[in-house]
């Protein structure tokens, strides 16, 4: 590994090639204890959270039946949006990576699991398991690092358009899923020209995601709204109970969305996470490839709970070092970790989600900005005068 992206602060200066390979192994041991831990204890965890999440959702979509009544809506809705955010963070997301192939059941396996999300699975699986986990926080390959649309470090270089990156970004994260399908089919770059357009591959991809939105709209927009009609008859308002459970199914959605934008940009944009460059990653060995998971992402500190509602990616820093692992050993691994870095004098950077979300979001404002022109130094001495030219 060459320099990190910072220069003047490198966190690694200390570390001798030795001392990196020794962490590759020391973490390859780890890997390996909780390989052979893995078992009925993960696959209880999942099929548990997978029976929470159905009947939750069910729950929720039986109490909009009733959207018409003011505290149906309120609990139908944030039911929903529990739903919803649990079988993307905590089960679609880990299921995705492969963490639960052990079990060797295929209603949840890696290869035919479909999630409520824009992206189809193995779109999303290709750019997020083989390219954001290859290319953790490196710039220009990485596309979880803005996304493609927002600076996200000084070096780059800064453009007008960079000072809208937070009206990007709010709207990145209003819209979330349909953001991570969009990068997913790397949309900008093949809208460009005609003949990336018109690529085959790049259409059929195209087509996968529209059949997708198209499936989930009409179950959340259409169906589940339709359903509502007869309880609406009932009280004299079948358009109120239409639109208000459309209405309920939306802002669930955006609520999902808020939330897992929060959860991903606090585990790789706070203050103290480091970018690379691209040249830092030529030849990298096993040992720089674990150090650059172990530098360029961030935890979540908090509760039981919160572990489960961010699909345990509170725990980024151990679920990039080891994605295909159950989540739920994340919680263990985490302190044989935590004091890895501090043995080899790393910073381990954790923190409560409003302190993490809030330095996220700084840095999106401040990278907004040119960067500030260091002071320049007043030259006190009398400046010299310049000779004066005599006529020949």
């Amino acid at each position: 590994m060459t320099t990190l992206q910072r220069k003047e602060s490198n966190p690694i200066a200390h570390l001798s090639p030795e001392d990196i390979e020794e962490i590759g192994r020391e973490l390859d041991a780890i890997r390996d204890e909780f390989l052979a831990l893995r078992g009925e204890k993960d696959a209880a965890h999942i099929r548990r959270m997978i029976k929470i999440q159905r009947r939750l959702e069910l729950a929720s979509r039986a109490t909009l039946m009733l959207s018409v009544f003011p505290p149906a809506w309120v609990l139908g809705t944030a039911g929903l949006a529990i739903a919803k955010i649990l079988e993307n963070m905590e089960i679609g997301h880990n299921i995705l990576h492969g963490q639960y192939d052990f079990m060797r059941d295929s209603k949840i396996h890696s290869t035919t699991w479909e999630w409520d999300h824009a992206s189809p699975a193995e779109q999303w699986k290709h750019s997020h398991n083989e390219l954001h986990h290859k290319y953790t926080n490196v710039i220009g390959r990485d596309n979880d690092l803005g996304y493609g649309i927002m600076r996200v470090d000084e070096q780059q270089r800064w453009t007008k358009a960079h000072l809208g990156q937070p009206l990007y970004n709010l709207i990145n994260a209003l819209f979330f899923e349909y953001g991570i399908a969009a990068y997913d089919l790397e949309l900008g770059r093949n809208l460009k020209t005609k003949k990336r357009r018109n690529n085959p591959e790049f259409r059929e991809r195209l087509r996968a995601v529209g059949r997708k939105i198209r499936k989930q709209a009409t179950k959340d927009y259409l169906v589940q709204p339709a359903l509502t009609i007869p309880a609406g008859l009932a009280v004299g308002n079948p358009v109120g109970a239409f639109f208000g459970t459309m209405a309920a199914t939306a802002i669930a959605n955006v609520a999902r969305n808020l939330w897992s934008h929060s959860v991903i940009i606090c585990g790789h944009f706070p203050k103290g996470v480091e970018t690379f460059e691209r040249t830092s990653i030529t030849g990298e060995t096993r040992g720089e490839w674990y150090l650059r998971q172990m530098l360029g992402s961030a935890n979540i500190s908090g509760g039981k709970l919160m572990h489960i509602m961010t699909g345990n990616l509170s725990h980024q820093i151990e679920h990039h070092l080891f994605p295909d692992l159950p989540s739920s050993q994340y919680a263990q691994i985490a302190p044989k970790i935590k004091a890895l870095f501090a043995k080899y004098e790393l910073k381990y950077v954790s923190g409560p989600m409003v302190v993490q979300v809030a330095s996220a979001w700084a840095k999106v404002i401040r990278l907004a900005l040119p960067n500030p022109e260091p002071a320049r130094e007043i030259d006190h001495s009398i400046p010299a005068r310049k000779p004066v030219e005599v006529a020949a």
